[in-house]
C-alpha cells in the first residue's frame, strides 16, 4: 500500500479544504491509537470530511492511488479498529455530529455517526423514547463506532445490542459510491441484508455517514438493587438462577470486591457495603411501564437472589442513588486501569458457565502470579478481566 506523500497532501487539500487536513505531530499522535493497549501507528495525515460527498471524494482518490484509509471518531475501541495503517489516512468522522431527525410518530431517528451515544440517549428520552444500547463508554463513544462494533452495554441483557436497532445505513464504499443499505421500515426483505453485514464490520467494508435507528417507548419505572455475596462464585451462580426463575432484568452486572474498592477511590457520593464477608456484588435492575408490575418483578428478583446466596438485597431509594450505582459501574474499567499496569480481556461464556470461568481465571492467576479483577455484563455471560503482575509487596495469590 502507498503512503501519504507531499503530492498526496496537496490532492487531499483540494478535496476537503486546507482546514480539514492536518499533519500536525500532536494530531497524528492523537489519531495513532484508540484504547487498545500498547499499540500506536502514525497515519500520514488526518482528514476531516464534512459531507458524504467529501468522504466519497477521499475514498475514490485513495482507492485510485492505493492509499489505505481508516475511519475514526471518538477512538474508544479496545480492539484496534480505529488504528490506522502506517502512513495512510485517518478519516476523522468528528464533524458528522448531528441528530438529523427524531421521528416520534414512527419511533425512529436519523443521526450522523459522530453523535455521542449519551447525547442521543438523552435527546430521545426528552421525547419519551428509548435507545437501549449503552456501552460503558456511552459518554464519549459515538453511534458510528457503536454500529461498527455492534456495541452492547448493561441494557443488552433485556433489549439486545446495537444490531437490533439499526434499520438503514448510508455508507460510502471504498470505490466512492454512496449507497443506502436497507429501508426505513421494520420489515425489509428485498435482497441481501447489507445493513446487518455492515454492523460489526469495524469500518472494513465502507464508511458510515448516516444511521437510521429504531426506537422504543421509554420505560417509565425502574427499580435498581444491589445484591452483596460472600463469594464471587455465589454471585456468578445466582445469574443462571435468576433467568431460570423466568426473570429478565434490564440490567445485571457483576462486580468483584477489588473492582468496587478501586472504583470507590475515584467516584464520590457512592456508598456500597464492602465490609468483611462481602466479596462480590450483582447490580440488578428491572424496568417497565406499569409501576406495580415492575415492583413485583423487583421483589421476585430480590427473593431469587437471596435464595441463591445473596445477603440482604438493597434497593436504591431515589433516582440519585440509582444514578450513583450506575456511575460506579461505568467507572470500573477506568479505575482498574488507573490502579496499575494491567492487561484487559473480554470473555463470553454461557451464563451457567460463569462460575467455571471465574474459577479458571483465579486458578491461572495463582499459577502464574498475577492478580485478576473480574467485572462485567453478567446477564449476557460476558466478563471483563483486568490482570496485573504483582508489585514488590504483593503476594502471588489472587484475591
Amino acid at each position: 500500500m502507498a503512503q501519504v506523500t507531499r503530492k498526496s497532501v496537496e490532492a487531499l487539500r483540494a478535496l476537503v479544504g486546507d482546514e480539514n487536513l492536518s499533519l500536525a505531530p500532536e494530531v497524528l499522535e492523537a489519531f495513532s491509537h484508540d484504547e487498545t493497549e500498547d499499540l500506536r501507528v502514525l497515519p500520514g495525515a488526518v482528514v476531516r470530511p464534512g459531507t458524504p460527498e467529501d468522504v466519497s471524494a477521499v475514498l475514490r482518490w485513495a482507492n485510485e492511488h492505493e492509499v489505505p484509509v481508516t475511519p475514526a471518531a471518538a477512538r474508544t475501541g479496545l480492539s484496534g479498529g480505529a488504528i490506522p495503517t502506517e502512513g495512510g489516512i485517518s478519516l476523522s468522522m468528528e464533524r458528522f455530529n448531528r441528530i438529523l431527525e427524531i421521528d416520534a410518530a414512527n419511533f425512529q431517528a436519523t443521526v450522523e455517526p459522530g453523535v455521542v451515544n449519551q447525547v442521543f440517549h438523552e435527546a430521545c428520552r426528552a421525547q419519551g423514547l428509548f435507545y437501549p444500547p449503552d456501552p460503558s463508554s456511552w459518554g464519549s463513544s459515538t453511534l458510528g463506532g457503536n454500529v461498527a462494533y455492534n456495541a452492547g452495554g448493561p441494557k443488552a441483557v433485556k433489549y439486545g445490542v446495537t444490531a437490533a436497532y439499526v434499520l438503514n445505513l448510508e455508507v460510502v464504499l471504498p470505490t466512492g459510491e454512496i449507497i443506502w443499505t436497507g429501508a426505513n421500515t421494520l420489515k425489509n426483505s428485498t435482497g441481501y441484508n447489507l445493513t446487518q453485514l455492515m454492523v460489526g464490520s469495524e469500518g472494513t467494508l465502507g464508511v458510515i455517514t448516516k444511521v437510521v435507528l429504531r426506537l422504543i417507548p421509554y420505560p417509565r419505572h425502574h427499580f435498581t438493587m444491589l445484591a452483596p455475596f460472600a463469594s464471587a462464585e455465589l454471585a456468578c451462580s445466582a445469574v443462571a438462577r435468576i433467568f431460570q426463575a423466568g426473570i429478565t432484568p434490564s440490567g445485571l452486572e457483576f462486580m468483584e470486591r477489588d473492582a468496587i474498592d478501586w472504583t470507590l477511590r475515584f467516584v464520590d457520593g457512592v456508598s456500597i457495603p464492602t465490609g468483611p464477608g462481602i466479596e462480590a456484588h450483582l447490580l440488578m435492575e428491572v424496568d417497565g411501564t406499569d409501576e406495580e408490575a415492575v415492583l413485583r418483578e423487583a421483589e421476585q428478583l430480590a427473593a431469587v437472589a437471596e435464595e441463591a446466596g445473596a445477603l440482604e438485597v438493597l434497593f436504591a431509594q431515589s433516582q440519585s442513588e440509582r444514578d450513583a450505582l450506575w456511575k460506579l459501574r461505568r467507572r470500573v474499567g477506568e479505575a482498574v486501569k488507573k490502579h496499575s499496569i494491567y492487561k484487559e480481556e473480554d470473555t463470553v461464556v454461557p451464563r451457567a458457565k460463569l462460575p467455571d470461568l471465574l474459577r479458571a481465571v483465579k486458578r491461572i492467576g495463582a499459577e502464574y502470579g498475577f492478580q485478576s479483577v473480574c467485572y462485567g455484563h453478567a446477564g449476557d455471560g460476558r466478563r471483563r478481566m483486568a490482570r496485573r503482575p504483582p508489585s514488590a509487596g504483593d503476594s502471588p495469590a489472587v484475591h
